[in-house]
Formats: C-alpha cells, sequence, structure tokens
C-alpha cells in the first residue's frame, strides 16, 4: 500500500500512474476530490487492473490532517511507503487556516504531521510484512535559495520580511531536513524504515501558478532544459521502488542518484531544532 498528498495533477498523478502499473495499490490524498477521481478514472481506463482510492486531504489544515489520518488508519489498509509530495510554490503572504505562513504550513508541517500520525501504521506494516518501509519527501532545488539562517524559527509569520522565493525555499529545506531527522530516529529505534528527500528536476506544473511571469519564462525558454512531468515522476518513483535503494536512509537524491544537498541540509542540530518546533507548532491545542 503506498499513499501519497499532492497526487491529483503534475509530478504527483505522473507517479500515481506509474506506481500503479507496478502494481501497488494507491492512495492518493487531494484536495480537490474532483481532480483526484478524474486522474484516477483514467488511470483506471489506461490499467484496468489497477488499484487507485482517493481521499480527501488538505495539508494547509491540521484538522483536516488529523481526520484523514484517522481515517485511513481505521481502513485497516497497511503502509508501505509513504510519498510527501503536495506543495505550493511562491505565493503573496498568506497564513494557513491556523494562522502559519501558508508555504510553511502546507508544505512541511502538513507533511510533518501526517507523517507522525501514519508512523505507527508504518512501523506495524514493516515490521509485519518484513518488508522495508519507505518515506519519501519531495523537496527542490529550491532549497538553496531561502533565509540566511536557514529557518526563520522566530520569523514565521513575519509579513514584513517575507519573501516569496525565499519562504518556499525555507519550506524545501524543512524537507530535507524532516527526513534527515526521521533517518536518524529510525536508526536509534531499529524500526525497518528508510527516509530519503529529492529534487524531482526543474519541471513546470501548476506549482508556478502564483509567478505569471516565471511561468511566461518557462514555457517559452523551458523546452531546451526543463523536464517533462513523467521525466520529473522518475526520481521519486525511483527512491520509492527500486531495490537499490534499499537500506539507503538520510539522503538527498536528484536525477536517481544520491546528491548533496547544502551544508543546512545536512545540519544535524537544524533538523533537531526543526523537528522540536514542528511538533509544538503541530500539538492539538
Amino acid at each position: 500500500m503506498i499513499k501519497f498528498p499532492g497526487a491529483s495533477s503534475g509530478i504527483g498523478a505522473e507517479t500515481t500512474r506509474v506506481l500503479a502499473m507496478r502494481g501497488a495499490h494507491v492512495v492518493m490524498a487531494v484536495r480537490n476530490v474532483k481532480s483526484g477521481t478524474e486522474v484516477k478514472d483514467s488511470i483506471l481506463k489506461e490499467i484496468p487492473h489497477a488499484k487507485v482510492d482517493v481521499m480527501e486531504l488538505d495539508l494547509g489544515s491540521m484538522e483536516s490532517v488529523r481526520k484523514f489520518a484517522s481515517e485511513y488508519n481505521s481502513t485497516g489498509y497497511p503502509l508501505n511507503i509513504l510519498i510527501n509530495n503536495a506543495g505550493v510554490m511562491a505565493p503573496p503572504f498568506m497564513l494557513s487556516q491556523d494562522n502559519i505562513e501558508l508555504q510553511f504550513a502546507t508544505n512541511h508541517l502538513g507533511h510533518f504531521l501526517l507523517t507522525n500520525l501514519l508512523l505507527q501504521n508504518l512501523k506495524n506494516t514493516a515490521q509485519g510484512s518484513h518488508k522495508e518501509g519507505r518515506i519519501v519527501n519531495v523537496s527542490s532545488l529550491g532549497h538553496r535559495f531561502t533565509y540566511r539562517e536557514g529557518i526563520r524559527f522566530d520569523k514565521i509569520n513575519d509579513k514584513d520580511s517575507y519573501t516569496a522565493i525565499l519562504a518556499y525555499g525555507q519550506s524545501k529545506l524543512a524537507n530535507i531536513l524532516h527526513a534527515n531527522e526521521l533517518a536518524r530516529h529510525f536508526k536509534e529505534e531499529g524500526a525497518e524504515i528508510t527516509a530519503n528527500s529529492l529534487h524531482p528536476g526543474s519541471i513546470t506544473t501548476n506549482l508556478l501558478r502564483h509567478q505569471s511571469l516565471v511561468e511566461g519564462l518557462v514555457n517559452w525558454i523551458g523546452k531546451y532544459f526543463i523536464k517533462n512531468i513523467p521525466q520529473g515522476a522518475a526520481t521519486t518513483c525511483y527512491v520509492a521502488l527500486h531495490p537499490q535503494v534499499k537500506g539507503i536512509t538520510g539522503e538527498y537524491f536528484s536525477d536517481s542518484n544520491i546528491s548533496a544537498s547544502t551544508s543546512q541540509g545536512t545540519d544535524a542540530e537544524l533538523a533537531k531544532k526543526l523537528w522540536d518546533f514542528s511538533l509544538n507548532l503541530t500539538k492539538p491545542q
């Protein structure tokens, strides 16, 4: 069983198709159920034997995350692989339903809370099936373009100093640090679960909807250097499924190879601080 948010468009939809083609039972966690159902229907037309379910999830709402996790766990489904793929890129300053800057809330905190709520299922499945569980965080090369301090713990909601692209980079750095800290926890516990992050490649998807100028430039010159969507989904599928990745954890991948993130992306102290900060922000009020 594979579950991941952000599956209704772009590389998420293509990843769903590839996983289903490989025989996986995929649960698409999507904000727009109609769009998710359309993706499911198109996959079933191509792959009639595919096992694909659609469930509603809004990562910008902790209430929605808790509801989804509760409903998923109550189905009795096992969970072998969790792909954290959803995201929003460079919108004007906005707050989530929980009054947290939208990119940090959606791209990191929503995935952080969801992962924690599904962890026991992942552990039980790995132990019962004797198969390695995998957590895959879809980050971005954008993690290199963040605020000077990496994660602005004391200025997450500072509208006056908000820069859309740097806030996006902050959230993508958080994806890497989250995977690294998960990997550390699993090693300490002896859990048969790996956690890795990745850059899918430079692709044009609806992530660019808040950046019309950038989108125009990408559409104009992108054919010379931008990956198409299947190419963009390739690294996610590789890290989620390939036998060569077995036992590899706490790494950052690009082009289906282990790659180097920034020094902040390998900062164990920063990862631990982010973990504690995120636990505090996501604890029930």
